[in-house]
């Protein structure tokens, strides 16, 4: 590994003011390190193993772990500098620059052999990203963003599809909560899904809160609903979100942060509409 590459993110600067001067950098360490854990998902395709169980209908598999030390390791010896926080692990929290992934985003899938799963990855500085990339291997398409840099797939810019009104809507929805809580959130999923059936084009579940965003961006979806915001799950896609032209906010209408309380992402012209159906069902 050369020193340049090993060279500390912040010497004698923040972590914002370094990134301009080094993201080239960052983003081919991540995205190295992406292709890593793509080869091993295709290839464990053939031997996904038990599902091991982490709650109430919530799981992950070998696969699922071994991407996660597999990208681990590659960041941690690419940018020792910038700590990690993965879903199934764990790690830093609370720090100014973190690494955050999603080993596999749509685990039942890809444990059932649906190819709509993603890996996750995202560089949060300051508690919002600055660089992510959502990657569908079985899919062969990897989204990637740089703040103020746009949004891409494939190497190719890529923007979000407006429409006219929610009539002309296929909007996402995130799966339904399995595990602690869940009775409540589901009521308000359960209303908000009813509404959305009355009032869109389509409503689409992909099971892939990463992908739902992803595809957001490149124009497939027009809006998605989640009724949570974890960090692994959302912070790529909501990037690549902004970055492709859309919007992404809490329920009362907030920009989205860390502290949001849901993650809803449109087409700007849905932006009301869909707070309202959120705000109005809870």
């Amino acid at each position: 590994m050369s020193d340049r590459v090993r060279r500390p993110l912040d010497e004698d600067r923040g972590f914002g003011t370094a990134l301009d001067s080094t993201s080239g950098r960052l983003l081919l360490a991540a995205e190295h390190a992406v292709d890593l854990g793509a080869r091993t998902l295709r290839r464990g395709r053939s031997h996904i193993g038990a599902l091991i169980g982490k709650g109430d209908r919530d799981f992950a598999t070998d696969v699922d772990r071994h991407i996660e030390s597999e990208i681990r390791a590659s960041l941690a010896e690419a940018t020792p500098e910038i700590p990690f926080l993965g879903e199934e692990e764990g790690g830093a929290t609370g720090i100014e620059a973190v690494w955050v992934l999603d080993p596999i985003d749509g685990t039942i899938n890809f444990a059932r052999g649906l190819p709509l799963c993603t890996i996750s990855l995202s560089l949060v500085i300051a508690g919002q990203p600055v660089l992510g990339i959502v990657d569908a291997p079985l899919l062969g398409e990897r989204f990637v963003a740089r703040r103020s840099g746009g949004a891409y797939l494939n190497g190719a810019r890529i923007a979000v599809s407006e429409v006219s009104g929610l009539d002309e809507a296929i909007v996402g929805v995130a799966d339904f909560k399995v595990d602690a809580g869940s009775e409540d959130e589901n009521r308000v999923h359960l209303a908000v899904v009813a509404r959305l059936a009355r009032e869109s084009l389509r409503v689409r579940m992909l099971g892939s809160a990463a992908l739902d965003l992803a595809w957001l961006a490149v124009g497939r979806l027009n809006a998605t609903v989640m009724l949570s915001n974890l960090p692994w799950d959302v912070t790529a896609g909501l990037l690549l979100v902004r970055e492709a032209g859309g919007m992404v906010y809490d329920f009362d209408g907030s920009d989205h942060d860390s502290a949001s309380r849901y993650t809803l992402a449109s087409v700007p012209s849905l932006a009301q509409p869909i707070r309202g159906i959120v705000a109005e069902a809870m």
